[in-house]
């Protein structure tokens, strides 16, 4: 009877053959792709562009770079002339709207990153300009030490301007060229200047301590020199990139988007419902 009707109707026999080649042909796990790994980038993302605790943070750390160039400031005249060394992306310029396009998309860094920065659409962060502009009125000099690549030199100098920062000039925009190492961009500035405050995003912008260090030395290594921060060095907040992620892959930037998802949860320190 079964047969008269499989006979009659080869549809049926057709899905039932369907059937078990579905129920016996294993299930292969979805790739993990760069459209996964971007999700990951929305909730910083999120808190630095919509939050006003980060905009707060941004006035803290320009307003205390006021009060410490203040301080210095009353000590009288300096051996060398003042000034204040900052970093760029992040630490003056808010790169956010960058990193908010990678959501959805199945690539990243550094995939649109020039056309990102040839366009000079970056804004100021809260309190940037004032302060910078502060330092030049009270005869100090400002100088941008960025790991931007030179390349990107005229773009640079165009959202600068565009926004109002001072000194954008060839002498004190200090771009990446032969090397990321920031340290021989200071010893030029400290050759002919005293640096009351150097700001950054990432804690290689201050001292080469940090650099290149796994996530446990650069910890002891703030647990070191503690006293310079909020003294001699400010940091600006960035969740979104930096050298703290770097760490946490040991500096193997070549970890494929499923690796780098997974070494960053291993990384957590957590606790679980007993």
């Amino acid at each position: 009877m079964k047969k008269r009707i499989l006979l009659k109707r080869p549809g049926v026999l057709v899905c039932a053959v369907m059937l078990l080649t579905l129920i016996s042909t294993p299930v292969l796990a979805q790739e993990y792709t760069a459209k996964d790994l971007n999700e990951q980038l929305v909730m910083g993302t999120l808190w630095y562009q919509r939050s006003a605790e980060m905009r707060a943070l941004s006035y803290q750390a320009f307003n205390m770079a006021r009060l410490v160039f203040d301080l210095d400031l009353q000590k009288g005249p300096s051996s060398k002339t003042r000034a204040v060394a900052v970093d760029i992306d992040e630490t003056v310029l808010d790169n956010s709207p960058y990193e908010a396009g990678l959501v959805g998309m199945d690539y990243g860094y550094p995939k649109g990153w020039d056309q990102w920065i040839y366009a000079a659409r970056a804004e100021a962060l809260p309190g940037a300009v004032e302060f910078l502009r502060y330092v030049r009125e009270k005869g100090g000099d400002v100088y941008y030490i960025s790991n931007r690549k030179d390349k990107f030199h005229d773009a640079t100098v165009r959202n600068l301007k565009k926004l109002g920062f001072p000194q954008v000039d060839e002498d004190h925009l200090l771009l990446r060229t032969s090397t990321s190492d920031k340290a021989p961009r200071r010893n030029r500035v400290t050759s002919n200047h005293n640096i009351i405050i150097l700001m950054g995003d990432n804690l290689n912008d201050f001292d080469n301590i940090f650099r290149g260090k796994a996530m446990n030395v650069r910890m002891a290594a703030v647990e070191l020199m503690k006293e310079h921060f909020g003294s001699k060095f400010i940091v600006l907040p960035n969740p979104m990139y930096g050298d703290w992620e770097g760490a946490a892959y040991s500096y193997n930037w070549g970890l494929n988007d499923k690796e780098k998802s997974d070494t960053r949860k291993k990384a957590l320190i957590t606790w679980n419902l007993p």
